[in-house]
């Protein structure tokens, strides 16, 4: 597998999340917090794991993280923006450029190939139309499916495609990657593999917050962080 090199991470990097006292209340006849005062802070070339029951709060945070929804209440920066500055238009092109996503289904475009597949992820970065078969194709070398790029998803395993919608979330060379329960749809093998490759993608130099529900997948990180009815507390890996 051929990696992406990237600077070093210096030990005392600059956060790319954080988090100060964010809760965010759905309204309603009963109001609910879905999640409660957090902080939480993700420096750049961490790799942080937030484990939780269904219902604790994942994904509501999840939304957050990845400015998707805006917190009822505290501060979030992310890569030292003050995201509740921002304009809509704003937090969309700063998630553009700067967060990477990769969930349980795969949301591939089934008759299209797996380098087009890769390619939709530079469409709303600007990147010049001549460079994205370059750069999609290095991100499938990244991930290791050089050997597949003329393929579609139907011709693909689980892990195959999920190793795709991989390269497409970082194709665009993102500051942070937000897995939310990438490994879900796998099986234990094509599950190690994928962690596997998230400590290759975590050398590399890039930032990881992986959502999960499954503990095994969530000390695989380096910080493990839990969320339990919405509150956020630190555990040991």
């Amino acid at each position: 597998m051929t990696v992406v090199a990237r600077a070093p991470v210096a030990p005392a990097t600059a956060p790319i999340v954080e988090l100060e006292k964010v809760s965010r209340i759905f309204g309603g006849s009963t109001p609910v917090e879905a999640v409660k005062e957090a902080d939480l802070t993700v420096r750049s070339g961490e790799y942080v794991s937030i484990v939780g029951p269904s219902g604790s709060g994942k994904s509501t945070l999840l939304h957050v993280l990845g400015l998707l929804d805006r917190p009822t209440s505290g501060r979030y920066r992310f890569d030292g923006v003050d995201v509740g500055e921002l304009s809509d238009g704003g937090r969309t092109a700063l998630r553009g450029r700067g967060i990477g996503f990769v969930f349980q289904t795969f949301h591939l475009l089934a008759y299209r190939t797996v380098l087009e597949n890769v390619t939709t992820g530079l469409i709303y970065n600007r990147t010049p139309r001549r460079e994205r078969r370059r750069w999609a194709t290095t991100a499938l070398e990244q991930v290791g499916l050089g050997h597949r790029m003329d393929f579609t998803p139907r011709q693909l395993s689980g892990g195959e495609s999920q190793r795709v919608a991989i390269a497409r979330a970082v194709v665009a060379r993102p500051n942070l990657l937000l897995c939310d329960e990438p490994t879900g749809n796998l099986d234990t093998k094509t599950t190690e593999s994928i962690l596997d490759l998230f400590d290759e993608l975590r050398r590399g130099g890039l930032t990881l917050v992986v959502i999960t529900h499954d503990h095994a997948v969530s000390h695989r990180a380096e910080r493990r962080v839990e969320i339990i009815d919405g509150v956020l507390s630190e555990r040991a890996s």
